[in-house]
């Protein structure tokens, strides 16, 4: 994740394979974002799934040894984490698809996954550190690309498996969907309330949905929630008028699946206050990242300073 309000943080090499990205380039970032998260008493982050550069990339075998050669930085970085309380987890890119019906990208995803999950485990974090992953697909057959899932999922090397989770998505497997595969294989299941909001097929309210995800997690783990809110601007749209031929820009209605800059207050502090009996991490998805968390920090202390207490860091 970008740090907004300090332009100069990286979040990782993003240099091209031709002049030599590394893990270590990408440790020395994330130390540098550690520091400003720690001043900003910011305790939860989302790591950058390109951390350790074209790892898995099939024609590229020069860069499959980062994470060994890196061994000593990246245990040096996950005590640096646990000493200041910082909770970590990687959201893997829209190209790991568990249920493709592609076999080659299928286990190209599985490597993907396992070189993450040995990131995680080299700098020994606990089992709050998660690969968090939609369902993928659904490539016109929704039960073939559930039961696709499910068996990638059981081939998974046990570090991946163990640290992988599972997401409601917007469009097209809902919270009913997911809790179909938990059922099936146990992954734990992470709830994305404005995710539900969008695609809810069978009705699930959302209060007995969120309790039955939450009961996914393994005893001592803490679970993650998703929050965000809908974008609400007009979109503007640049095309070729026919009559004229002429560029000209027109404005469409927003998309409600799409994520806001910013956190709605009056949206979280009614979420925060219905689900007080309950105990989870909420992981917030904005497009000003950082600067919406201080933004709905101060905003929580206009309107709801009770609520600063739970959600300090």
């Amino acid at each position: 994740m970008k740090v907004l309000s300090q332009p100069g943080l990286k979040s990782h090499d993003a240099r091209r394979w031709q002049s030599g990205p590394h893990l270590r380039i990408s440790i020395e970032y994330l130390n540098a974002v550690f520091d400003f998260l720690e001043q900003s008493d910011i305790r939860m982050y989302r790591m950058s799934s390109d951390l350790a550069p074209y790892i898995t990339h099939p024609d590229l075998p020069q860069f499959r040894t980062q994470i060994r050669e890196s061994a000593r930085e990246l245990d040096a970085l996950g005590a640096r984490a646990n000493q200041i309380g910082l909770r970590l987890s990687f959201h893997p890119s829209q190209y790991i698809v568990m249920n493709s019906p592609d076999r080659t990208l299928r286990r190209q995803s599985m490597k993907d996954l396992a070189a993450q999950a040995e990131i995680l485990d080299r700098m020994n974090l606990g089992p709050e550190a998660v690969l968090i992953i939609h369902v993928g697909g659904a490539y016109e057959d929704k039960c073939a690309a559930l039961d696709r899932w499910i068996d990638c999922y059981r081939d998974l090397p046990e570090p991946a498996r163990r640290r992988l989770v599972l997401e409601n998505d917007d469009t097209r497997f809902s919270a009913a969907d997911v809790l179909h595969v938990h059922d099936r294989t146990g992954v734990p299941l992470v709830f994305d309330i404005h995710h539900h909001q969008c695609w809810n097929p069978e009705r699930l309210p959302w209060r007995p949905a969120l309790e039955r995800f939450l009961s996914t997690w393994p005893q001592g783990v803490r679970p993650k929630v998703h929050f965000s809110s809908p974008r609400t601007q007009a979109r503007e749209m640049v095309r070729t008028n026919r009559k004229t031929g002429k560029k000209e820009t027109i404005l469409l209605p927003p998309t409600w699946t799409a994520h806001a800059d910013y956190i709605h207050p009056f949206d979280f502090i009614r979420f925060a206050r219905e689900t007080s009996d309950l105990d989870f991490d909420i992981m917030l998805e904005a497009k000003a990242k950082d600067l919406a968390v201080q933004r709905l920090r101060r905003d929580l202390l206009c309107y709801a300073p009770e609520l600063l207490i739970r959600f300090a860091s």
